[in-house]
């Protein structure tokens, strides 16, 4: 509750409205309050965190694209995530050409569909390296044949597979490529006031380049709304790591070849020398044969050893191991 007011404030306020002093308009000081329009026709599911998330969720899913499609097309493969935005489905279906290529894919255990759109001069090139060519697009847009879509749909499958490991975050699901679509007037999946969220990432394969969208009904993730999101995301990729990936990046460091060589020792001698070298020469070394020998890492000197032999082979008896501070 503010301040009361006393008997000689209240008259103090009336005399100074009377004669004009004070403004009534003076007195309220209730902050203003912004009004933002609402469009019924449009609701905003889509949050811009829900927007982030999906971002980053699909930029990882870029980078697996970019490593597991060369072994297939055997050409170099780039991804990169260029936007995210909430629109009406029938906006996403209205931009559609044809020939078009629509991949419908079940987003179990979450109920729906999302569709991935890849574009017509991509799907051309994918289906040339694949049959043994260049990779390039046709020049004039054609609809595809039927062992086109087939060539078409492994990839497809293959790019859906590797959706499992960027979504674990926030759902374990098991996508599964339903059908392909050419026709861009069947492509009425959800209602066409439905919102759904776009993914547009652009993919170059050797030297060219398309985009691919990706539509996601609202509808189809609404059960993992709460957590899209990047506190959650990121929280739970931290629970998720505990230790696994260092386990596993120890184990393939255990198998890491390296050169280990010792330094018998030193000696300068002229060019002249170095030329009339014959058989028999001897080359004094600037280190006696009881003093120890400096052994490297690669090109760091990790050990002190004694020259020795084992099993009629030549060898080195570390002494002593050298730290960094050393």
């Amino acid at each position: 509750m503010g301040d009361t007011l006393s008997q000689a404030e209240i008259d103090s306020l009336l005399n100074a409205l009377s004669s004009g002093e004070l403004a009534p308009d003076e007195l309220d000081d209730t902050p203003e309050k912004s009004v933002k329009n609402y469009d019924f026709a449009r609701p905003t599911k889509f949050s811009n965190d829900h927007l982030r998330t999906l971002k980053i969720i699909f930029e990882n899913y870029g980078r697996l694209l970019s490593t597991n499609l060369p072994g297939y097309l055997r050409k170099s493969v780039q991804v990169e995530v260029m936007n995210a935005e909430a629109n009406t489905y029938s906006e996403f279906s209205n931009a559609l050409s044809n020939p078009v290529i629509l991949g419908v894919i079940n987003f179990a255990p979450l109920e729906g569909n999302i569709i991935v759109e890849l574009a017509a001069n991509l799907g051309f090139a994918v289906v040339d390296r694949m049959l043994g060519g260049y990779g390039n697009p046709l020049e004039k847009n054609r609809d595809f044949t039927e062992i086109e879509l087939v060539i078409l749909e492994r990839i497809l499958e293959v790019c859906t597979n590797l959706m499992v490991e960027p979504w674990e975050a926030v759902e374990a699901i098991e996508p599964r490529l339903e059908r392909i679509e050419t026709n861009s007037q069947f492509a009425q999946f959800v209602s066409p006031s439905e919102m759904t969220a776009i993914v547009t990432m652009n993919i170059k394969i050797g030297d060219i380049e398309g985009l691919m969208n990706i539509c996601i009904p609202y509808t189809c993730v609404e059960p993992a709304i709460d957590r899209l999101n990047t506190r959650y995301w990121y929280s739970s990729q931290k629970e998720d790591d505990s230790g696994k990936y260092r386990d596993n990046i120890e184990e393939m460091i255990d198998f890491v070849k390296i050169p280990v060589r010792a330094m018998l020792g030193r000696s300068s001698i002229s060019v002249a020398d170095f030329a009339n070298l014959q058989r028999g020469d001897v080359i004094k070394l600037d280190t006696k044969v009881n003093e120890e020998l400096e052994v490297y890492v690669g090109n760091i000197k990790k050990f002190t050893a004694l020259p020795g032999a084992a099993s009629n082979a030549y060898a080195v008896r570390v002494t002593s191991v050298i730290r960094e501070e050393q």
